[in-house]
Order: C-alpha cells, then sequence, then structure tokens
C-alpha cells in the first residue's frame, strides 16, 4: 500500500522562514528567523521530508540561500527537498553535493527542456518536476510569468522522458487557506501515470483527509506550509493518522 507523506514547507527569503500569499514578493509573513531551527522543529514533530524553497533564488533564476539549504540538510536526518532557481546542471550538482535528496525543476521544465532531458537521465528519482499552474497553465519564474504549456500536457512529456514525482501548484490556492485543487492534482496523477505531490490551499486535517483518499490512484503527499505555521494543522498529529 502507498503511503501519503507530508511535506513541512520552508520558504527561505533573505535567510528567514517566510510565507508569501500567491507568490507576491509585497505580502510576506515572517515565520521563523532560523530555518534550521523551523526544520529542526518539524523533524521532531515527526515530519519524513522537509520542503525548502529558495524564494530568492526563484527570482533571480539561480540558487542565493546555497550555504542555508546545505546547513539544513545537514541538521536534520530526514530527507530534504529544493526548488527555486534551478536552471543549470552545477547547480543541481552542487545541491546534491550538499545533502539534499531532491532537486525541484520548475521554470526550466518549460525553458530548457534539453537540460531537463539531461538531467532526467542523469539523476533520476533526484528529480522532481514542480508544475505551478495558473488556469490550468505552466507559470514559470517565481509565478511572474504564465506560459501557453498546459500543465497536463507537460506531465505527459515529461513522465515520457523518465520524470517520477510531480509537485503540482493551484496558484490561486496558494496561502488563501481554500483547500487544494483536487479535481486538478487527481487529474495529473492520472494522466501522466506518475507521483504527485499536491501544493497550495492546504489549509485544515480535511483538506489532508481529501487528498489522501486518492493515496492509490498517485497523489503522493503533499506540501503543507501556512497551516502548520498558523496551527490549524498539527503536523504531529497528521503524520500519526497517515503513519
Amino acid at each position: 500500500m502507498s503511503k501519503f507523506v507530508i511535506y513541512p514547507a520552508i520558504d527561505i527569503r533573505g535567510g528567514k522562514c517566510v510565507r508569501l500569499i500567491q507568490g507576491d514578493y509585497s505580502q510576506e509573513t515572517i515565520y521563523n528567523e532560523d530555518p534550521v531551527a523551523a526544520a529542526r522543529d518539524w523533524e521532531e514533530q515527526g515530519g519524513q521530508w522537509i520542503h525548502l524553497v529558495d524564494l530568492d533564488g526563484a527570482k533571480a533564476g539561480h540558487p542565493v540561500n546555497d550555504e542555508l539549504i546545505g546547513r539544513i540538510a545537514k541538521a536534520v536526518n530526514v530527507p530534504v527537498q529544493v526548488g527555486g532557481g534551478l536552471r543549470k546542471d552545477e547547480d543541481i550538482e552542487r545541491l546534491l553535493g550538499l545533502g539534499v535528496s531532491r532537486v525541484i525543476l520548475g521554470t526550466a521544465a518549460i525553458e530548457d527542456r534539453a537540460f531537463v532531458s539531461r538531467v532526467l537521465n542523469k539523476y533520476g528519482k533526484a528529480i522532481a518536476i514542480g508544475l505551478d499552474a495558473r488556469d490550468g497553465l505552466v507559470a514559470t519564474r517565481g509565478w511572474l510569468e504564465t506560459s501557453a504549456v498546459k500543465a497536463e500536457d507537460l506531465a505527459v512529456e515529461l513522465a515520457a522522458e523518465g520524470a517520477e514525482t510531480f509537485i503540482f501548484t493551484d496558484i490561486s490556492r496558494d496561502g488563501m487557506m481554500g483547500g487544494p485543487n483536487v479535481e486538478a492534482i487527481l487529474s495529473l496523477a492520472k494522466v501522466s501515470g506518475r507521483t504527485v505531490i499536491a501544493s497550495g490551499g492546504v489549509s485544515k486535517p480535511q483538506d489532508l483527509d481529501n487528498l489522501a483518499v486518492h493515496v492509490e490512484e498517485g497523489i503522493g503527499g503533499a506540501i503543507v506550509g501556512k497551516a502548520l505555521y498558523t496551527g490549524s494543522i498539527s503536523l504531529a498529529e497528521a503524520v500519526r493518522k497517515f503513519a
């Protein structure tokens, strides 16, 4: 039986753990001055993975918080996945060398397919594809631009090239605490035949239940951010429930 995994999220900007609303850099809340301490806390509460986003890197188009990410990876005993501005082979190699278990490619999946094909072939399971969609179309460059590519079409193409894990975010739901777009996530899992991790909109325990019932259909987990920081979801309780 497949297991539903909860990924506590740490979004890094300016060396601090923050949350944005719908990717808007002007709508920021600082939740922890020390992302390393935040990661240790999530591990202590039972987190089986830590999900890191280099927000500075996503905006700059190249990793910015490598040193801090490396310290987080070494500070915890659970695997860490990282996204944000990864568009070069050497950036991926460096992060994996720092102890990161999985890197997430977003913008590159649209803008540089040769690169994505190459790293999927080289690193396999260590690569996840982040599909951030606005009205079903993939958004890039820290959600600042929207492409003309359908998320489902891209998932099918990249699955054929070896992608095994997709992270799907419906931008309209992100940070709004309104629940995830289960229908879109499930559809992506079915058309791609791969594992999809839900991201965006998870705000209460029921949202996790609504996703977890589809674990055998390919919804492999959920990234949870704001709801953990505000206390509307207890990581320890959720992990116990889906253990």
